[in-house]
């Protein structure tokens, strides 16, 4: 199965970010990938943490998700928009006439059936906290978190079925979401990210190779990557890594899509060379 992670450098505009997701997929889908995974903020990289107030969306109604749903089917492609910010509790009807954004939302990942239809739902359930002095981030200020693993089943253009585990970002930091897929035998498990420069430097790919190894899997990472319209700097590094820890592909920095072959058997490959998952005690 072809794999598309998109690296891109979002902006403070909706606008212009749907443009350029809508141009990096098309190029995706041109270069004959099955699944793309958007990074997480695609739709936005706000000046201010609240930004992201102002876009929010019901679940199952609004612009973004409309774009995805829309784009999938166009491609005719499975997309997973890395994140946007969903209503917490927000009734279904008509956007025009809801009352004031609420002050809270999720930071939600989705996926897209080639015929649009949205299949899975995800919110992030680890929020970011860091300060490192001259940098501080904390998401819970206006984010709620999820409670629950996502996954869904999807199969390639072959007829083979893959299994594929949800999660977002700061996530990657706790390897039990990612046992908890592997243990429901998940076959690809999604990171869609926007690492800060600073941790990225150092944490990230260790991190995602980690991740891969322990759980036999392989890794889809789309990140940020760049300087945004609002001053901050992400570490980009989008990666694609099998379940061997293997890189097979990566973006350093800048808006581009980065392009792989899964094979489905090198994972089982990997379980018979060295059956790890089997010896676990705990």
């Amino acid at each position: 199965m072809k794999v598309a992670a998109i690296q891109m450098v979002s902006a403070t505009s909706l606008d212009t970010n749907l443009q350029s997701a809508k141009a990096l997929l098309t190029q995706a889908a041109q270069a004959g990938a099955e699944l793309a995974v958007l990074p997480e903020y695609f739709c936005l990289m706000g000046r201010k943490d609240t930004d992201k107030l102002a876009i929010q969306e019901p679940y199952g109604q609004g612009p973004i998700q409309a774009f995805l749903s829309q784009t999938a089917r166009l491609l005719n492609m499975w997309i997973v928009g890395g994140t946007l910010p969903i209503s917490v509790d927000e009734p279904m009807g008509d956007l025009s006439t809801r009352g004031p954004p609420a002050s809270r939302v999720y930071n939600t990942s989705l996926a897209f059936s080639p015929t649009g239809q949205c299949v899975a739902r995800y919110d992030k359930i680890h929020l970011f906290k860091f300060d490192y002095g001259k940098e501080a981030f904390d998401e819970t200020r206006v984010l709620l978190r999820g409670t629950h693993p996502t996954q869904f089943e999807m199969t390639d253009r072959s007829g083979q079925p893959w299994r594929i585990g949800m999660s977002v970002c700061y996530d990657v930091r706790f390897p039990e979401l990612y046992r908890h897929y592997s243990q429901a035998g998940v076959d690809v498990l999604l990171v869609p990210s926007a690492f800060t420069y600073t941790t990225g430097e150092t944490h990230w790919e260790v991190l995602l190779r980690a991740r891969a190894i322990e759980n036999q899997a392989f890794v889809v990472a789309p990140a940020q990557g760049g300087l945004h319209d609002n001053g901050r700097r992400t570490w980009g590094h989008t990666l694609l890594i099998d379940p061997w820890g293997e890189v097979l592909g990566e973006r350093a920095v800048d808006a581009g899509v980065v392009c792989h072959d899964l094979v489905y058997a090198l994972r089982s490959e990997c379980h018979a060379k060295l059956p790890a998952l089997n010896h676990r005690l705990m």
